[in-house]
């Protein structure tokens, strides 16, 4: 999860890409699965209609209008102050009266036990071993019957992952290992592989200089000069009900 400065969250991490550039951040989710296979992956697993939902580690608030549009309620939790207000911004300008922005994070979620249908963290604090203490707070505010979904990339696949695999500033992780720690976890796991669709080369610079800084970056735009904006996305997404 982002960095803030409200050191009374545990559990809180630096985010660089979406810390240092936000829209560019927001560019890349507009790009990612323009078809909604991931949504509907996560829908048929479990009912998000009037359902209240826990998006943990929100962001600008990309996805919190989206829940909003199935989910009773949704509790968007963010640790960074000025994350937190871009999307209090997007809450209020696209009017989702059905969405709360708190501040929280994944170790401390200042919701009821017992209160959560739904939770949903997407590249936020679940990366595998040592992400325990959340593991035991989503365990507390979910209701029994409930569900958690944790989506990661997979490192193994996909024209994303090439580009991954090469960056210094990406962790290169042991796969095999965050997905048994996930299996031991009691989650059940899904190979979803998405389009990532630009809609402009524009915005295709700004994302990949973002996310990989030169001279990582300019090889990618270099590689990938030619008209085609849309690329492979492989993900991982873990989910449990409880």
């Amino acid at each position: 999860m982002p960095n803030t400065d409200a050191n009374w969250l545990p559990g809180v991490h630096a985010a660089p890409a979406i810390q240092t550039d936000p829209t560019a951040y927001d560019l890349l989710n507009q790009a990612t699965d323009p078809a909604g296979l991931l949504t509907s992956v996560m829908w048929s697993i479990a009912a998000w209609d009037r359902s209240i939902v826990l998006d943990l580690g929100t962001g600008t608030g990309f996805f919190a209008p989206m829940f909003a549009e199935k989910a009773l309620h949704v509790f968007a939790v963010e640790p960074d102050d000025s994350l937190r207000l871009l999307a209090m911004q997007r809450v209020a300008r696209d009017e989702c009266r059905s969405v709360s922005v708190i501040a929280g994070s994944a170790e401390r979620v200042f919701l009821p036990d017992e209160s959560v249908d739904v939770a949903h963290a997407r590249f936020a604090y679940f990366w595998g071993a040592g992400c325990e203490p959340g593991l035991r707070e989503l365990a507390r505010v979910i209701r029994p019957g409930g569900t958690a979904f944790i989506i990661d990339n997979d490192d193994t696949r996909g024209t994303f992952a090439g580009w991954t695999g090469r960056s210094s500033g990406y962790p290169q992780r042991d796969q095999a290992a965050v997905e048994r720690f996930w299996r031991d976890q009691g989650f059940d796991q899904e190979r979803v592989t998405v389009e990532l669709r630009f809609a402009s080369w524009e915005d295709f610079a700004r994302v990949i200089a973002n996310e990989f800084p030169d001279p990582l970056g300019a090889e990618i735009l270099a590689e990938h000069a030619a008209p085609s904006l849309a690329f492979s996305y492989a993900l991982l997404l873990y989910h449990r009900t409880y």
